[in-house]
C-alpha cells in the first residue's frame, strides 16, 4: 500500500490526499512536522519537504506537483487533468499560480516568526504582493464558471481549493473572501466534496526553532 508522509495544515499535502482520494486509491496517512528534528522526512525527500508518497517497493516520489503528475500516469482514471492540450496547459497553470500563493504564504508565515527587530518590512510586501497578485489571476480565471477549467472538476480545482482553505487557517485576518466573492463561493463548493472534507487542514506546533 502507498504511504503519504504528510503536515496536517499543508496545502501542498492536501492537494494528493483530495487526488487519492479522488482516485479512490487506498493509503496510508503519516503526520509528521517537517520543521521538527524527530521528522523522517530527509530519509525519503533530499530536499527535507513534505509531502512524500512511500511505494510499496521501497522508492518515495516527493513534490506535490510531480506526485500528481506519477499519480495520473500510473492511476490515470478517473483523469484530473483534460485531454486537450490547452486545457491540460491552462490547468497546470493554474496549479502554478495557487503554489506560488502558498510558497509566498509559507514565507510571510516564517518571517513574522522572527524577532521583531529581524523581520524584514520589504521581504513581507514583497510577498503580500504575490498573494494578492496570485489571488486576483485565480478570481479573473474563476470568473462566474463552476469549475476553473473545463466544464468538470480537476486539478485546477484541487490546487486552487488547497490554498483557499489554507488562507481560513494560517491567515485568517486576510480578507479575501470579501475581495474575491467568486473564489469564496468555489472554496464553499469544493469543501462539500467528500476528498476536501477528509482532508480538512488543521494548524500544527512547530517545537523546533526553525528562523
Amino acid at each position: 500500500m502507498l504511504r503519504l508522509i504528510s503536515a496536517t495544515p499543508s496545502p501542498y499535502a492536501r492537494k494528493v490526499r483530495i487526488a487519492l482520494a479522488e482516485k479512490a486509491i487506498p493509503f496510508e496517512l503519516v503526520t509528521e512536522v517537517p520543521w521538527d528534528s524527530t521528522t523522517s522526512t530527509p530519509r525519503y525527500n533530499p530536499l527535507e519537504k513534505l509531502p512524500v508518497l512511500l511505494l510499496p517497493n521501497g522508492g518515495s516520489v516527493y513534490e506535490s506537483h510531480f506526485i500528481l503528475e506519477w499519480l495520473e500516469a500510473h492511476y490515470p482514471t478517473p483523469p484530473l487533468l483534460p485531454a486537450e492540450m490547452e486545457a491540460r496547459l491552462a490547468a497546470r497553470q493554474t496549479e502554478v499560480l495557487a503554489d506560488g500563493v502558498c510558497d509566498a504564504f509559507l514565507l510571510l508565515f516564517f518571517e513574522r516568526h522572527r524577532a521583531p527587530d529581524q523581520q524584514s518590512e520589504a521581504w513581507m510586501a514583497r510577498q503580500r504582493r504575490k498573494i494578492d497578485g496570485g489571488l486576483r489571476a485565480l478570481a479573473a480565471q474563476a470568473g462566474d464558471r463552476d469549475w476553473m477549467v473545463g466544464d468538470s472538476f480537476g486539478l485546477a480545482d484541487i490546487a486552487t481549493g488547497a490554498v483557499l482553505r489554507y488562507l481560513d487557517i494560517r491567515f485568517p485576518d486576510l480578507p479575501w473572501r470579501r475581495l474575491h466573492p467568486n473564489l469564496s463561493a468555489l472554496s464553499d463548493r469544493l469543501e462539500q466534496r467528500p476528498s476536501f472534507q477528509g482532508s480538512v487542514p488543521v494548524p500544527q506546533v512547530i517545537t523546533d526553532r526553525v528562523v
